[in-house]
C-alpha cells in the first residue's frame, strides 16, 4: 500500500489519519457525555469528575494537532475522485458533510481549549505547556462564548458525523461501490473514476452552517448569565464614611491551581475616627450577598449546599470593632458565613490623605471553620485555606468633619 494519495486510492498517511481521527471522536463524545453526568459530591465524585474531564480535555487538545496535521496533508496531496460524481445531490451532499467535518475537527477541541484557558480552575489539561493560551484572557465572559460555540459545534459534529457513516453504510450496501473499501486497509485502488463536477457550494453551504453554530453560540453565551439563586436586595447603610470603591476577592487551589473570583454586592457600615491615639477607633460592619459570587468555572459548586448553600444562606455578615493594632490598625469581631460565626482579628493597612482613605487587608481562612466543603476532605481536590483580598477606598462623611 502506497504511502501517498492517487486520483483513485487513498495512501497509507491519509488512511491513518482518517481512523485516528474517528478513534479520537468516537472516545470523546463519550467521554465528555459521561463526565458531565457524573455527580460531584464525595472527594472520590469529584476526583473522577476532574479526571474525566482532564482526560477529554487532553485527547481533544490532541485531536486538534491530528485534525491540523490531517488537513495540512489533504491539501498537499490529490484528492480521490468520488464514485457517484454523475450523482449530483448525492455528490453535493457529500463534499457538504466532508467540509463540515473539517470544520468540526478544528472548531470544537479549539474552543473547548480556548474555554478552558479562559476559564480558572476544575480539570487540569496533561499538557507541559500550562493551561492559558496566548491572548486569551482569564475573562467569564470569553469562557463562557467558546463553551457554548464548543457546546453547538459538537452537535455539528455529532449530526455530520453520522450522516459520514450513513453515507458509507449506503455506499457499501447499497451502491456496492469502493467508497469505504479503499479507506480500508490495503490498496483500495478503484479502476475507473467518473468525471467529476465541483464546485464551490458545497463549502460555501458548511461555512453558512458554521456561521449559523457560531450565531446559536453567541445567542448561548449571552443567555447563560447566572442567575440569582437567591433573591438578595441588600439595604442602604447608614455609615460616617462611604466606599466609592472596592473589592473582596477570594482564591481557593482546586487541584492544585489557583481560582480567584470576587462579590460583586456588599455593602459596609464604617465608623472610623483616627484622632483617638490608643484602643478603639471605630467600628464596621459588612455584608456580603453571596450569589454575587463568581469563582471561574467552579461559580455553580461554590453556590451549592455542600459549600456556600446560598440558596440557604443567602449573605456573610462581618461585625468587629476597629482598635490600634501592634502594626497598623486591627478590627476585631465575628464573621458568620452559613450558620457558622468564627471569631476574626483582620489587620489591615489604612493609607490616610484628609477625608479620604486605602483601605488593604489580606488574610486566610479555613473553609472547614464554616462548613464550606466538609465533603471534600482532600485537600489535594480542594485546599482547606482560602485566602482573602480586601481593597477598598473611602471618603468621610461631610458631617463628620465639623462642618
Amino acid at each position: 500500500m502506497a504511502l501517498t494519495n492517487t486520483a483513485q486510492s487513498y495512501g497509507g498517511i491519509a488512511k491513518t489519519f482518517h481512523w485516528l481521527t474517528a478513534l479520537l471522536i468516537l472516545t470523546l463524545i463519550p467521554l465528555g457525555w459521561y463526565a458531565n453526568q457524573l455527580p460531584y459530591e464525595t472527594d472520590a465524585q469529584l476526583a473522577q469528575k476532574a479526571w474525566l474531564f482532564s482526560l477529554h480535555k487532553t485527547l481533544g487538545v490532541t485531536a486538534f494537532f491530528v485534525a491540523l496535521a490531517r488537513i495540512l496533508w489533504a491539501v498537499v496531496q490529490p484528492k480521490p475522485g468520488l464514485l457517484n460524481s454523475e450523482k449530483k445531490l448525492e455528490s453535493f451532499a457529500a463534499e457538504l458533510v466532508h467540509w463540515l467535518l473539517y470544520g468540526a475537527l478544528v472548531i470544537v477541541p479549539l474552543s473547548g481549549w480556548i474555554s478552558h484557558a479562559a476559564a480558572a480552575g476544575f480539570a487540569p489539561i496533561w499538557w507541559p505547556f500550562g493551561q492559558g493560551l496566548p491572548l486569551v484572557p482569564k475573562s467569564v465572559g470569553v469562557e463562557h462564548f467558546f463553551s457554548a460555540l464548543h457546546w453547538t459545534a459538537t452537535k455539528v459534529l455529532v449530526l455530520a458525523l453520522l450522516l459520514h457513516i450513513a453515507g458509507a453504510l449506503k455506499h457499501h450496501f447499497v451502491d456496492r461501490d469502493s467508497t469505504l473499501r479503499r479507506m480500508l486497509p490495503g490498496s483500495g485502488a478503484v479502476a475507473h473514476i467518473p468525471p467529476q463536477h465541483h464546485s464551490a457550494k458545497p463549502l460555501l453551504s458548511a461555512i453558512a452552517v458554521w456561521l449559523l453554530a457560531i450565531g446559536i453560540g453567541a445567542g448561548l453565551a449571552l443567555n447563560s448569565e447566572k442567575e440569582p439563586i437567591a433573591d438578595v436586595a441588600l439595604e442602604e447603610v447608614i455609615s460616617d464614611w462611604t466606599v466609592q470603591e472596592g473589592t473582596i476577592e477570594i482564591t481557593v487551589t482546586q487541584f492544585g491551581s489557583a481560582v480567584t473570583g470576587s462579590f460583586a454586592e456588599w455593602t459596609s457600615a464604617i465608623s472610623f475616627d483616627e484622632k483617638i491615639p490608643v484602643g478603639e477607633v471605630g467600628s464596621v460592619t459588612t455584608t456580603i450577598a453571596i450569589p454575587s459570587l463568581t469563582l471561574g468555572s467552579v461559580t455553580q459548586q461554590a453556590m451549592g449546599a455542600d459549600f456556600f448553600d446560598a440558596a440557604t444562606y443567602a449573605t456573610a455578615i462581618y461585625d468587629g470593632i476597629i482598635r490600634h493594632g501592634s502594626d497598623g490598625y486591627e478590627s476585631v469581631g465575628k464573621l458568620r458565613i452559613k450558620d457558622k460565626s468564627v471569631p476574626l482579628t483582620l489587620p489591615f493597612n489604612l493609607a490616610l490623605d484628609g477625608d479620604e482613605a486605602e483601605m488593604r487587608a489580606d488574610i486566610t481562612l479555613d473553609r472547614r471553620d464554616f462548613g464550606i466543603g466538609d465533603n471534600v476532605g482532600d485537600e489535594a481536590s480542594l485546599a482547606f485555606a482560602v485566602q482573602v483580598a480586601i481593597r477598598l477606598t473611602a471618603v468621610r462623611d461631610a458631617q463628620d468633619t465639623g462642618s
